[in-house]
């Protein structure tokens, strides 16, 4: 996905909505943003205006059924309905004040990302494919099948995991990407003591791209929350 489109989970199950921002990462849909509330949900809504937002039905203050209808006042915008509610009644509603979709809980987070997918390339947005052209992020250049990078014109040679971490902060410049984030992109394994090996594996790519390994200029350490890959337009 580009950069602009984020996908907004509005369900007060914590555990859940990790879960479904975690097996949406791994579809390559990175920009997920998670609300508990209807109040919050609407102001996250307001905030980043969302590609497709997936609406729990019961929460803490209100009905997600409210906050559809608040939606489609302003938003055509996919909406995915998750709910434990699971009489027809209950869905013919759901789709009848607007819902793109409606997820009875339990569910398999994968089945929801296809749908996710689905919905957003019904709505014209397109994942991420292969680039025609190379992808140029300031002195950085990746060639379209994503097996070689240069540095002002000159390979340098890298891993596959070396890589795949280039290609994911060349797709995201400027944007804070979690360590499980970076993991999950190049690793495509469940989340277990990435921590480590994320660490290692930007210590030697920092030690082939940057001039003073120890003081980086590209690739910069956001304390507490992951790492980003600095690019200054102009």
């Amino acid at each position: 996905m580009t950069n602009e489109q984020w996908i907004l989970i509005i369900d007060d199950e914590e555990d859940l909505a990790r879960l479904l921002e975690k097996v949406l990462h791994k579809e390559n849909i990175i920009n997920v943003v998670t609300a508990g509330t209807v109040a919050d949900g609407w102001k996250k809504f307001q905030h980043y205006n969302p590609a497709l937002v997936l609406l729990d039905i019961m929460l803490p203050d209100g009905e997600g059924y409210d906050l559809c209808k608040q939606i489609r006042e302003v938003s055509n915008v996919p909406i995915l309905f998750l709910s434990a509610k699971n009489e027809e009644i209950d869905k013919i509603l759901g789709l009848a004040i607007g819902g793109d979709d409606y997820i009875t809980k339990p569910f398999s987070p994968k089945e929801v990302a296809y749908r996710v997918k689905a919905q957003l390339r019904r709505a014209g947005f397109s994942e991420a494919k292969e680039a025609p052209e190379s992808l140029q992020v300031g002195p950085f250049e990746l060639s379209p099948n994503e097996t070689e990078l240069k540095k002002d014109g000159k390979t340098i040679e890298l891993t596959a995991k070396e890589i795949g971490l280039m290609s994911c902060f060349m797709h995201h410049p400027n944007q804070i990407l979690s360590k499980e984030t970076l993991f999950e992109h190049v690793w495509g394994d469940d989340f277990f003591g990435s921590d480590n090996t994320v660490m290692v594996h930007i210590r030697r790519l920092r030690e082939k791209i940057e001039a003073e390994p120890s003081n980086p200029t590209f690739i910069l350490t956001v304390k507490g929350l992951g790492y980003k890959l600095m690019h200054t337009k102009g």
